[in-house]
């Protein structure tokens, strides 16, 4: 995330980073890239989704713009949960 004070017409503002999350394969597994990482591995999309979410929460409370972004079900092991099967 980027943040910091600029110059805008002839003022100074505080501008608010981005928080992005996206929402990835890893093999068999799914994780949350942010800040060019991925520090956990979630056995479905729908998990890896939930904990972007928490993690976006907190983001918000500190003023920044925030982005998530999921693959649609033809990706990783290609099924719409992201699980080894739907069930």
């Amino acid at each position: 995330m980027q943040s910091g004070t600029f110059l805008h017409g002839t003022r100074l503002e505080n501008v608010m980073g981005l928080a992005e999350y996206m929402v990835v394969a890893q093999g068999a597994e799914w994780g949350v890239l942010h800040d060019g990482s991925v520090l956990n591995r979630y056995a479905t999309k729908e998990s890896a989704f939930e904990a972007a979410v928490a993690a976006a929460s907190l983001a918000i409370r500190e003023g920044h713009e925030v982005r998530i972004s999921v693959p649609d079900g033809s990706a990783g092991n290609q099924t719409t949960l992201g699980a080894k099967d739907n069930a």
